[in-house]
């Protein structure tokens, strides 16, 4: 079931940006609608900073981002329909698991009803529903990765941004979350692109790999 309507095309044009010594300079790639993308290259070489990038964390010199035929180069991080899990899920302490999903919603007015309804499918898609009423600290590393995924899907986003998700875990761990985001993926369409080192992540998860290196991108489409 794909319950997401609003499934957009990611474009990134002629992009650069500076920061200190660090510099990326006219880049260009696209993630067509409802593709799964992982996003490889070198340590340092600026994968996480392209997705801060995306988000609207981080201001670029040059160059345009589209969402769909949004652009969205200059709007808010709020604005951008965007989904973003970092890698550090960067929960919030004294937020228990079920505040976590309603987060985004509460952010924007949702009726209370609609809150509770979203809050208990997230919970049951991602396996948490037992979580509800935990805080982070007694949550393991594969738990907090399923609650900043449920919190960055909330919304219904157009498009979800996954900074190395899956990097702390253990391998069992990581092996029920290549399920689960494969599950996900089915559920809702969702267009995303994931930032990983790993060739067996990107085999378990893509149809489409993106690879940064030397300031240039090479696309790599995969049969799924």
């Amino acid at each position: 079931m794909v319950s997401y309507k609003g499934v957009r095309v990611i474009e990134v044009r002629n992009l650069s940006l500076r920061q200190g010594a660090f510099a990326l300079t006219d880049l260009s790639f696209t993630v067509p609608a409802g593709r799964y993308c992982v996003f490889m290259g070198r340590t340092g070489s600026g994968k996480t900073t392209l997705l801060e990038v995306l988000c609207g964390l981080r201001p670029i010199s040059a160059g345009t981002i589209h969402i769909g035929t949004t652009e969205v180069t200059q709007l808010a991080p709020g604005q951008r329909g965007i989904g973003y899990v970092p890698q550090d899920a960067a929960l919030f302490p004294t937020m228990n698991v079920r505040a976590h999903l309603a987060f985004a919603l509460v952010v924007r007015r949702w009726p209370i009803a609609r809150i509770q309804a979203r809050v208990a499918e997230l919970a049951a898609l991602l396996g948490i529903e037992p979580l509800l009423e935990r805080f982070p600290e007694k949550l393991s590393g594969g738990e907090k990765q399923r609650v900043a995924l449920g919190r960055a899907l909330a919304f219904h986003p157009t498009t979800l941004l996954l900074d190395e998700p899956l990097s702390a875990l253990d391998d069992e761990t990581r092996n029920q979350m290549y399920e689960l985001l494969n599950r996900v993926r089915q559920y809702t369409g969702v267009t995303t692109l994931h930032i990983t080192h790993s060739r067996v992540e990107a085999d378990q998860l893509a149809d489409l790999i993106l690879r940064l290196e030397g300031n240039q991108i090479t696309t790599q489409v995969l049969a799924r």
